[in-house]
């Protein structure tokens, strides 16, 4: 174990459970196949089946970066505050 003072402990933050959200709402989506296992509507001759998991592809990229930023900032404020030894919040 460390010597460090809050150091290796598991804080839950707000902003990591959206990371959490983030990056756990693509796996949701694409394991529930009941919910676009169709064929209707179809969008430019492409079934529904197919351009719904393209569209994930496009919201998964977009809900890891978010993810990844959130995780940038939340680091850097951790950073900060053991700089300050915690006394700024």
């Amino acid at each position: 174990m460390s010597d460090v003072p809050g150091f290796g402990r598991g804080v839950v933050t707000p902003a990591r459970v959206v990371i959490g959200l983030c990056l756990v709402a693509p796996f949701v989506a694409m394991l529930w196949v009941g919910s676009y296992a169709k064929t209707d509507p179809v969008l430019i001759g492409i079934p529904f089946f197919y351009w719904y998991q393209m569209l994930w592809v496009i919201i998964s990229t977009a809900l890891t970066m978010v993810a990844y930023k959130l995780w940038q900032r939340d680091q850097r404020d951790r950073a900060t505050r053991s700089e300050d030894g915690g006394a700024s919040k």
